[in-house]
């Protein structure tokens, strides 16, 4: 029920507002996978705010300094890295009641379009894909920072985005109102420059 954290985290990714070198042609970056995550919640009978989260995901980020809405971002990765901090809560979300996922089933997200809304912040639409349904999302995503990694030497840059989606419309509402239908999503994650 949180895969679409998963189009959360992928697109915070393709927000990159600013680049460490300057270029008029895109710059390939790669997610840093140990410092990349996706922290989503939802309301449990009003009683609760539960959390989720994935993390260590793999993911690319095409970024074009000289015309930052010219850039895109693609991530993937499977729904059972979900991480639910409880064995018989991750059961249940595999579970036929919500993704009855198979071992291979991956979440994507691919970006269609950045429209930037300041000097360090942008709107990221993109086809999150997952429980084999697809459906545009926008991430509010900022600019943390780009420049050297001081240990890495090497250009880096990290970034923050937020959104909110409807379980519903993955077809993986099962007990909503109850169980909120709208999950939130919040993303932070770290891209170098490959090569």
């Amino acid at each position: 029920m949180t895969r679409f954290l998963a189009t959360a985290a992928f697109a915070a990714a393709s927000l990159t507002a600013t680049t460490v070198s300057a270029s008029d042609e895109a710059q390939n970056y790669v997610l840093d996978a140990s410092h990349s995550q996706i922290v989503f919640s939802y309301d449990h009978l009003g009683f609760s705010t539960t959390y989720g989260m994935f993390s260590g995901f793999d993911g690319e980020i095409a970024f074009n300094q000289e015309d930052p809405a010219a850039s895109s971002v693609n991530v993937s990765f499977p729904v059972r890295t979900m991480m639910t901090g409880w064995e018989a809560r991750f059961d249940h979300f595999m579970s036929a009641d919500f993704f009855d996922a198979a071992e291979d089933e991956m979440v994507t997200f691919t970006s269609t379009g950045i429209e930037v809304t300041g000097e360090n912040t942008a709107l990221i639409t993109g086809d999150l894909t997952m429980n084999g349904i697809t459906k545009a999302v926008v991430l509010d995503a900022s600019l943390n920072q780009a420049g050297m990694h001081p240990m890495e030497n090497k250009p880096w840059a990290g970034f923050d985005a937020t959104t909110t989606i409807l379980r519903s419309d993955f077809e993986v509402g099962n007990f909503a109102p109850f169980v909120s239908d709208e999950v939130e999503i919040m993303i932070s994650i770290e891209a170098m420059q490959a090569g």
